[in-house]
């Protein structure tokens, strides 16, 4: 009887993981209130009523989708970067494993959290939170490597992380978004060389 209820778990878990990576990808072009079970179902030879039974409604559809980005994020952008050093290094790391993330479409639709985020800033709820809270997480990464480079003396004329942050964010941004829109990889190149440049200005020196 283990067996048979392990299979069926098994199985459970393989289609739930098929249906979300079909989701995410959805979610990036179309937005999240664009992701239907029909569509899913259909996507990925599944019954409607299979795909709604995997998840119950459509905000635990949604809710799933921005908790298994959220996972493939830390997989692809922050986990790399854990091998740099903290501080300066560590810093770099991230911006450049967040541009390959972006650049690489890890997403059809460029970064998933700023798609969707922009779609849910006025909609308060369960959702949103779970957007909120990812991008949240991501800035403290940055923030976090910021206040040691500080510490370390590497950045000697800045005396606020949080604001670096912000322009960090928006650069990288305007380049997920530039490249999206237009295409090819220039926003980024500009984005790199604008924080670079950036961090210089604030008494970095690259070694």
């Amino acid at each position: 009887m283990t067996t048979v209820v392990d299979g069926r778990r098994a199985r459970g878990d393989r289609s739930r993981q098929a249906v979300l990576a079909v989701a995410m990808q959805r979610a990036s072009t179309d937005g999240l209130t664009g992701v239907s079970i029909a569509q899913l179902a259909a996507e990925t030879s599944t019954s409607k009523s299979g795909v709604a039974a995997l998840f119950g409604s459509k905000e635990q559809l949604q809710l799933a989708v921005v908790a298994e980005a959220k996972r493939t994020f830390i997989d692809v952008v922050v986990k790399p970067a854990r091998s740099a050093p903290r501080g300066i290094r560590r810093l770099r790391a991230l911006v450049r494993t967040w541009i390959d993330y972006s650049s690489g479409r890890t997403f059809a639709g460029g970064c998933f959290f700023l798609a969707v985020s922009a779609e849910f800033a006025a909609h308060p709820g369960p959702v949103r939170d779970a957007i909120t809270e990812a991008m949240d997480l991501w800035r403290s990464y940055l923030e976090i490597s910021i206040a040691r480079a500080m510490e370390d003396g590497d950045l000697p004329r800045l005396d606020d992380a949080t604001q670096l942050v912000f322009e960090l964010e928006a650069m990288l941004s305007h380049a997920n978004a530039a490249s999206v829109l237009h295409g090819g990889d220039v926003p980024y190149h500009r984005a790199e060389r604008a924080i670079s440049e950036r961090l210089i200005a604030l008494g970095y020196a690259p070694r």
